[in-house]
C-alpha cells in the first residue's frame, strides 16, 4: 500500500501555476510577439511629414520678414518725403530778403531786381536765398530746388556758408548750372544734394495781390509785381507710383510776416 503524499499548500500551487503560465506565454498567458521597431515605410512618411512642416514654417517667416521689409522701406519713404517738405518750408522761412543794392558812379542801374536775387524760378529749377539757421553770423546759403527729368527724383542742392558778395554770386551761377544740367552731375564747390522722393513733374503758383498766379504768366494779375517777394508760395508736386505716397500734393507756404504776422 502506497503511501498518501503530503499535501501542498494553496499558496505554493498558485505561483506554481503562474509560473507555468509565464513560461508558456505573454505576460498574461498570450504568446510574446517580441519587441519590433519602426518599418522603412514609417520613417520614410514621418519624414515626409516633417518635410512639409519645415517648408511651411520657412514660408511663414519668409512672408513676416517681407513684411517687415516693406513695412519699413514704407516708414522710411514717408519720413523723408515729410523732412524734405519741411526742408522746403524751413527754406522759405528763412528767405533772405535783399536790400536794393545802389548803382555805381557812372554804371547804369542793375537789371536784377532785389527780390530776384532772393527767389528765383525759370519754370524748372527754384532757386533761394536764405540765412543760415541758428547763426547770424555764419552767413547765408544759396539753395535749389529742381526735378532730374532722367530719373524723375526731385532734388535739393545747398551751397556752403557764403560770407561775401562774390561767393553768393558764384554759388547763385553755380545753382543756375547746376539747374539747368537737370541736377546731374557731382556738385561741386562744397556744395550738396539730396533726394526727397521721385516726381513726375512739379510747378509753383506765387500769391500776390490777393490772387495765386503763375510766376512767369506776364498776362497775370501779378504781372505787374513780379519784381516784389510774394505773400506766398503754392508747390504742386505730383508724386511718382511706386511708392509710399504717390499722386498730387499741394503745399502752401505763407510768408511769417504776412498779414502783420498773425
Amino acid at each position: 500500500m502506497r503511501a498518501a503524499r503530503p499535501a501542498q499548500p494553496i499558496a505554493s500551487v498558485l505561483i506554481a501555476a503562474g509560473a507555468c503560465r509565464k513560461s508558456a506565454g505573454g505576460r498574461f498567458g498570450f504568446p510574446s510577439r517580441g519587441l519590433r521597431g519602426f518599418t522603412l515605410v514609417e520613417l520614410l512618411v514621418a519624414l515626409s511629414i516633417l518635410s512639409v512642416i519645415a517648408v511651411l514654417s520657412w514660408r511663414g517667416i519668409d512672408s513676416m520678414t517681407r513684411a517687415q521689409q516693406l513695412t519699413q522701406q514704407h516708414g522710411d519713404q514717408v519720413l523723408a518725403l515729410q523732412a524734405g517738405l519741411a526742408q522746403w518750408r524751413a527754406d522759405l522761412d528763412a528767405l533772405m530778403s535783399w536790400p536794393a543794392a545802389p548803382a555805381a558812379p557812372g554804371q547804369p542801374p542793375a537789371t536784377t531786381a532785389a527780390s530776384q536775387r532772393s527767389l528765383a524760378w525759370d519754370g524748372r529749377t527754384l532757386r533761394i536765398t536764405r540765412s543760415d539757421a541758428g547763426d547770424a553770423t555764419a552767413g547765408l546759403r544759396v539753395v535749389a530746388w529742381t526735378r532730374q527729368p532722367t530719373s524723375g527724383q526731385w532734388l535739393r542742392w545747398q551751397s556752403p556758408p557764403l560770407t561775401s558778395q562774390a561767393a553768393w554770386a558764384a554759388a547763385w551761377d553755380a545753382a543756375a548750372r547746376w539747374g539747368q544740367a537737370g541736377g546731374d552731375g557731382a556738385p561741386a564747390g562744397g556744395a550738396s544734394v539730396v533726394v526727397v522722393a521721385r516726381a513726375l513733374d512739379w510747378q509753383l503758383h506765387y500769391f500776390r495781390n490777393n490772387a495765386w498766379t503763375h510766376p512767369l504768366s506776364s498776362g497775370a494779375e501779378s504781372g505787374s509785381a513780379t519784381h516784389v517777394l510774394p505773400d506766398g508760395v503754392r508747390l504742386f508736386l505730383t508724386l511718382a507710383p511706386g511708392q509710399a505716397l504717390a499722386g498730387p500734393l499741394v503745399l502752401d507756404w505763407v510768408r511769417p510776416d504776412f498779414g502783420g504776422g498773425s
